[in-house]
């Protein structure tokens, strides 16, 4: 019998210093997200030493999620298959409504 320990499964499943790639989870997570929200616009981020290339999709409302891409083009991709504008983060920042959004969740104690 095999023993398994009580935070074996919160443990990294990856080696250490390899990038998780984006993967089909990621894309329905992004699909779903945006289909279930309207003025919905997407900003990459740069891959960085410590994650992969992400996109964050971000609602009218400053709701927003975040989830892996495969690069920049694949946002643009993703974002001209559903009539999403697609934009830089590193050339225009993130809108405004999503950090009022953020402030938002924290003063409601959700952040």
């Amino acid at each position: 019998m095999a023993q398994v320990g009580l935070f074996d499964s919160l443990r990294r499943k990856q080696k250490p210093g390899v990038l998780r790639s984006a993967s089909k989870q990621d894309t329905t997570h992004l699909d779903e997200w945006a289909g279930s929200r309207h003025g919905v616009e997407a900003y990459v981020e740069p891959r960085t030493n410590v994650t992969d290339t992400t996109v964050v999709l971000v609602a009218h409302d400053g709701e927003w999620t975040r989830r892996r891409i495969a690069d920049f083009d694949a946002a643009m991709e993703f974002g001209k298959k559903r009539g999403i504008p697609v934009y830089e983060v590193a050339r225009v920042g993130y809108p405004k409504r999503m950090r009022d959004y953020m402030a938002r969740q924290k003063r409601e104690g959700k952040g």
